[in-house]
């Protein structure tokens, strides 16, 4: 469990980063579109690729999820 809360927060921090992000605003918008249980699902496949794929893969997650539910 502690190989995932550490990705976990790894994964917050790098979108934080890269979005120019308060910590309070990454956790809001992680929180509104259920990123952590997707990073959780995903464990697997994403703790093995590199820090830009993630940010990307998340921000991915996020716009379908944002078209979802916009329908």
């Amino acid at each position: 469990m502690d190989k995932n809360i550490n990705f976990i927060v790894f994964c917050l921090e790098s979108y934080k980063q890269a979005h120019n992000l308060t910590g309070k605003d990454a956790l809001k918008i992680f929180n509104d579109y259920k990123v952590f249980d997707y990073i959780k699902s995903f464990y697997d496949v994403l703790h093995s690729t590199g820090q830009d794929y993630i940010v990307e893969d998340i921000d991915e997650y996020i716009k379908s999820r944002r078209n979802l539910i916009n329908v």
